[in-house]
């Protein structure tokens, strides 16, 4: 599995964002970064019951996210139809918008190592990548346990410090200062 210092692949892979209009071949390139860091988070499969709690949490914080320089990239194994029909079936899902990578060839979640062998689909996976498309934070849960997205918010704000940051540690706090 990828990690913290690992470079996020630079692929480019199918994409569906939003409601107004059928998949029609968009892509994302993961080597671009203008800048910003990226939140890629995986989720198993679409349609099932812990993913869409996830994924509207992380909508929920969108911008707050934004007002990091951080982009949320959602994904899954499924293709951009799929993630099209999902978002169209469920309002508070449509409202998530931004993009979701059609991982369907699990190109990406291969490279990462985040494959379920048994199951055939990503774990609950979350990258916090650096504007250099380097990887600074991970955590994987298995396919039963969905994630926190206020904690991936909170480690974005300390990762951007560039300081000591202590157990807890919350935006506004004060950083550890090491003796001089």
């Amino acid at each position: 599995m990828l990690t913290v210092g690992d470079t996020l692949p630079g692929l480019t892979l199918p994409v569906q964002q939003g409601t107004a209009a059928l998949p029609a071949g968009e892509t994302i390139d993961l080597a671009e970064t203008n800048g910003k860091w990226k939140i890629l988070f995986y989720w198993p499969k679409d349609f099932t019951f812990v993913c869409p709690t996830e994924i509207v949490g992380y909508g929920e914080l969108a911008r707050d996210f934004a007002d990091r320089d951080a982009v949320l990239i959602g994904a899954s194994t499924d293709t951009a139809h799929v993630h099209f029909a999902w978002r169209r079936s469920d309002e508070q899902l449509a409202n998530a918008d931004f993009p979701w990578i059609a991982d369907n060839g699990a190109q990406l979640a291969g490279a990462l190592g985040i494959l379920d062998r048994n199951e055939h689909v990503a774990f609950r996976a979350t990258f916090v990548v650096d504007p250099d498309n380097v990887i600074q934070h991970v955590t994987v849960n298995g396919l039963n346990v969905g994630r926190n997205p206020a904690e991936t918010l909170r480690v974005l704000d300390a990762l951007q410090t560039d300081e000591l940051c202590p157990c807890n540690w919350a935006a506004g706090e004060e950083v550890l200062r090491p003796a001089a």
